[in-house]
């Protein structure tokens, strides 16, 4: 998949944005074992402008990102627009707008999701962001919100210029519930000239396969890959040698080069829940880790745990 000067190599794996996951060491152990593209988390545009110190945080890159996305997400076109010619994101390759996400406090703003049900102002946004960059800009969506409009939206994202969009198959009620739709990636994917890139429930080898079957240009990986950066590796059928402590600890070194020991043992230990999940006993070695308050602490338990796997 190739878009303007962007190679994403053929039928692409992409990282995908997701808050409080795809932290800028995440990405990096992700595009280690494959992933061809990273997205960001969510960054607001108007946030960018208004307060940028914590925006900058988001935005941290590592080099080991071959094509860096950054994802914005607003319902004003002129900050929308604005924000992608941001010096904070002029590293970043490629630029994707959030008319996706379901969170109750981006839609009740009119934001993420909310925007499927406005298909006039979601157009103006997209124009006015294709009018301020001329890198790749692309647009992630569900399958609707009031309604499932997501055709319709589909081909509107195309006419005002997207160069290839993301589709989650659920709606906004479904939230990360039930069954990604994979028909209807399908249809999408039927009805478009530009990429379209499927997203939903990829957590193995054989979900990947069912979701290649939807003739799909790329595939994103979301949730799938918590706690196992080294999915994309299997689903691409790499043999890469690692040891999953190295792995977990490449994780916290990248991140404490950036952030405060106090705010990163907190932050970090979702992350270590989800590296345990698979451990024999898993369920006492996740208690431990979740009232454990010293990161040094819990990759010692981590360590040992690890080393009895069979």
């Amino acid at each position: 998949m190739k878009i303007k000067e962007l190679d994403f190599s053929e039928n692409p794996l992409i990282l995908a944005p997701m808050a409080g996951v795809s932290d800028v060491g995440f990405r990096n152990l992700a595009s280690y074992f494959g992933a061809d593209a990273t997205v960001t988390e969510m960054l607001s545009a108007r946030a960018m402008k208004h307060n940028p110190k914590k925006t900058a945080f988001m935005t941290l890159t590592t080099d080991a990102e071959k094509i860096k996305i950054a994802q914005i997400f607003g319902h004003e076109s002129q900050f929308m627009a604005d924000a992608v010619k941001s010096p904070l994101l002029e590293k970043f390759d490629s630029f994707d707008i959030n008319m996706g996400c379901p969170a109750p406090k981006i839609v009740k703003n009119g934001e993420g999701s909310a925007l499927m049900d406005d298909i006039v102002l979601a157009s103006k946004i997209i124009t006015a962001v294709k009018n301020s960059t001329t890198k790749p800009v692309s647009v992630k969506f569900r399958k609707g919100r009031e309604c499932e409009n997501y055709l319709e939206f589909a081909r509107m994202c195309e006419d005002s210029g997207a160069d290839f969009v993301t589709f989650h198959a659920r709606t906004v009620a479904q939230g990360y519930s039930g069954k990604a739709d994979y028909e209807a990636i399908a249809s999408v994917k039927a009805k478009l000239k530009i990429p379209v890139i499927g997203n939903g429930d990829v957590v193995d080898e054989a979900s990947y396969k069912l979701m290649k079957q939807t003739g799909v240009d790329g595939v994103m990986i979301g949730r799938g890959s918590m706690g196992k950066p080294w999915l994309f590796a299997q689903l691409k059928e790499e043999k890469v040698n690692f040891n999953k402590f190295d792995v977990v600890k490449k994780h916290i070194d990248i991140l404490r080069e950036h952030f405060e020991e106090n705010w990163l043992k907190l932050y970090i230990r979702k992350h270590l829940l989800w590296y345990a999940t698979d451990l024999p006993m898993s369920a006492s070695i996740r208690l431990k880790l979740a009232t454990c308050d010293d990161i040094d602490a819990c990759l010692t338990i981590l360590k040992e745990a690890f080393s009895q796997e069979s």
